[in-house]
Order: C-alpha cells, then sequence, then structure tokens
C-alpha cells in the first residue's frame, strides 16, 4: 500500500476520537485476524463456512461478548466503537465475509440475550460470550422477508411448552449455531400482536438443518435454512412477555442495519485503496491509468463520497452510544450507505480493467461479496418506507 492511501486512511471510522483502549482494542483484533482468521480464509470459502472451532478461539481473546457486563462473560463496555473497530480491521485484513460471523453474535444476536428474563441470561450468556455456544437469529422465511408481520411459523402453547412448526431460510450461521432466536406466531392476534420469541436449541428434537444455500459471493457466510418440526420449547425460553416480539425486533434491528452500513463502508474504503494503489501503478498509453482526467474525477467522487459516509456513520455510532438511534437514522445510514458500497465497488472494478474480473485481484471478490449488502437486513426499498413513514408520509 502506497504511503499516499495510508496517510488519508489513518483518519478511521470510529477512530477519530477513539481513546487508548480502543486503539489497544484494535491492535488485538489485527492480530487475532492475522494469526487465526487470513490463513484459513480460502479453505472456509471452499467450505461454505467458517471452522466452528474459531467461535471459541474469538472468545479467549476477548472479542465475543462485547457490551455483555462482566459477571455475564462479557467485556463489561457497551462501546459500539469496539464493535466498528472489529469490522475495520476486517475490511483491512480482506476477511470481513468470514469475521461477520462473529460480528453476527455481537452486533445482532446478544442485544436480544441481554433484554432476556434472568434465568437465561445467566444460562446462556457465558457461553455465548466463551464461545461455546452460537447464535443465530431467525426470523426471514420463504414467503416473508421483510415483510415480518406474514411469517408462517407457528408455536402453540401446550401446558408448560410451546410446539414449533415451520421454517427459517437466510439464516445467518445457521450451520454452525447452537441456539437460536426464532421469530413465530404465538397467539391468534392479528399482525404484530401475535409474534413472539423463542430460544430454540438445535440439538433439540424435530429440529434439522437445510443445505447450504449457494449463492452469488459471500461464499463463508455460512447461509442456510433451519426446519421445526414439532419442536417442544419449554415455555421459560419465551424471549419477554408473549406477542411482544415484533416490538423486540424493531427495537433491536436499527443496531443491525447500522453494522450492516458500517461494514459497507468500511469495504467500500477498502476497495478504494486496493484501486488507488492499483490505478497509480498500472500504466495505459504510456501513463498511469489514475492520470486520465475521467480516471482522476472518479477517484476523487470516491473519496469524497466515502468521507461524507464516514462522518455520517461517526455521528450514528455516536448515537446508539448515546441510546437515541432511531429506526429512521439506522435506515438512512443501511440503504445509503449499502448503495454507495455497491457503486463505488463496480466502479473500482472498472477502473482495474479487465483484471479487475479476475480472481487473483481482491477486486474481484469484494465485487461479488458486497453486491447483497441492499437485500440483508432490509432492502433498499424497505429502508426508504421507514425514512418515509418517520416523515408522516402514509
Amino acid at each position: 500500500m502506497t504511503d499516499r492511501v495510508n496517510t488519508h486512511a489513518s483518519w478511521r471510522l470510529a477512530g477519530a476520537r477513539a481513546s487508548e483502549d480502543h486503539e489497544a482494542f484494535r491492535e488485538t483484533v489485527a492480530k487475532f485476524f492475522a494469526r487465526e482468521m487470513a490463513p484459513h480464509e480460502e479453505e472456509w470459502r471452499k467450505a461454505g463456512r467458517v471452522d466452528k472451532a474459531i467461535f471459541s478461539i474469538a472468545g479467549s481473546a476477548g472479542l465475543l461478548g462485547l457490551g455483555v457486563p462482566e459477571d455475564q462473560g462479557g467485556s463489561g463496555t457497551e462501546d459500539f466503537r469496539y464493535n466498528a473497530i472489529f469490522r475495520e480491521e476486517a475490511a483491512r485484513a480482506g476477511i470481513s465475509v468470514s469475521a461477520a460471523r462473529i460480528a453476527v453474535v455481537n452486533d445482532v444476536c446478544i442485544p436480544y440475550f441481554l433484554s432476556s428474563p434472568e434465568p437465561l441470561r445467566t444460562r446462556w450468556l457465558p457461553k455465548i460470550c466463551d464461545g461455546s455456544v452460537v447464535t443465530a437469529i431467525a426470523m426471514t422465511e420463504p414467503g416473508a422477508g421483510s415483510d415480518l408481520v406474514g411469517m408462517q411459523t407457528r408455536a402453540i402453547r401446550q401446558g408448560d411448552h410451546f410446539v414449533v412448526t415451520g421454517v427459517k431460510t437466510m439464516i445467518s450461521n445457521a450451520g454452525n449455531a447452537d441456539l437460536a432466536v426464532v421469530a413465530c406466531k404465538t397467539g391468534s392476534a392479528a399482525r404484530r400482536a401475535g409474534i413472539s420469541l423463542l430460544l430454540i436449541e438445535m440439538a433439540a428434537a424435530g429440529v434439522s438443518r437445510g443445505a447450504p444455500l449457494k449463492k452469488a459471493g459471500q461464499p463463508s457466510s455460512d447461509l442456510g435454512e433451519l426446519i421445526f418440526e414439532e419442536v417442544k420449547v419449554p415455555v421459560g425460553n419465551l424471549l419477554g412477555a408473549e406477542g411482544t416480539g415484533f416490538a423486540q425486533l424493531v427495537a433491536n434491528l436499527p443496531r443491525e442495519r447500522l453494522s450492516i452500513a458500517i461494514d459497507a463502508v468500511y469495504q467500500a474504503e477498502a476497495a478504494f485503496e486496493a484501486t488507488l494503489e492499483y490505478a497509480t501503478q498500472r500504466r495505459v498509453f504510456n501513463q498511469p491509468v489514475a492520470t486520465f482526467q475521467a480516471n482522476r474525477f472518479t477517484l476523487a467522487e470516491m473519496r469524497t463520497e466515502l468521507d461524507i459516509a464516514r462522518n455520517f456513520i461517526d455521528a450514528q455510532i455516536g448515537a446508539i452510544n448515546r441510546g437515541i438511534l432511531s429506526a429512521e437514522a439506522a435506515a438512512q445510514a443501511k440503504w445509503w450507505c449499502t448503495e454507495l458500497c455497491t457503486r463505488v465497488v463496480d466502479r473500482c472494478l472498472q477502473l482495474h480493467g479487465g483484471y479487475g474480473y479476475m480472481d487473483e485481484y481482491p477486486i474481484s471478490r469484494l465485487w461479488r461479496d458486497t453486491r447483497a449488502m441492499t437485500l440483508y437486513g432490509g432492502t433498499t426499498e424497505v429502508m426508504k418506507e421507514i425514512i418515509g413513514r418517520g416523515l408522516g408520509i402514509r
């Protein structure tokens, strides 16, 4: 990497106001990725998922349980800058897809446990934090993606158990998960009021996993189906009161969407840095690719857009740390930053010319892997609906 690229990149997202503790954490994360994950990246991409052992290794390194109280096995610090630093270093190491398996636990799954009844927190959080239990959240169904109220998975109360039947698809960590937060219909109430969240152990009778889903990119993302056939789940595994599942999902989705937006900006940054280096070294018609005015302007535009995105994201990290991140702001961050990432990566591939389409260049992988970001966590169109409704337009 050239000095010019590194100098600009030293202004880091969530790093402008970082403390010595944040920088020490950054160093720990970078070393962990270099030692424990990067050497296995190709193996995991071919296998279709990361080795499950990496969760225990991450737990031992203190990289699981960000925001979880120390007495329950976590870091004891609620500061989303740590989560952001984890994502940034993953992008720098070129292992964002594999590292996201760990980030899914920290950024998406753990908040549901933090708000769960005390017996569930005591039982599960220490195991999640040490990596001995891998978690997933199961919302999406074959006929219900962004429209959560359309889910068909049912949980019928029978004495001290629920009996759960249904299919969830496109579930992150589906292959490695030991435990899943499952959204299902528990009552006859219409739409939102009938949704509840249940903890279901993957070893329970009646639980099975479908074959890993084949995707256009992100081969190591461990995306799959979870199938529930009359699974008996203790009533004590209910997260919160019955019928409050939709409210819990709405409360936690902004955090998930912000984490996707952060990841999008970091991966776009990685694409830009790689492209700037390539374009200043690759020569066409006896001059560097970057020195053609059209290309120079393209690089200038991308640099400007990335800096704008960094400032907006930094503000939203501050908002979540203060407990004031709104659904609308998270939706803004999610759609704009993921669309920016898609646009930047595509332009970066173009600047590589034909070599950009070759697997030997990182931009080819980034081009395939980042395209899904505008889809998961709620599509761009759904994000705009949330923002529009927040404006009072219905």
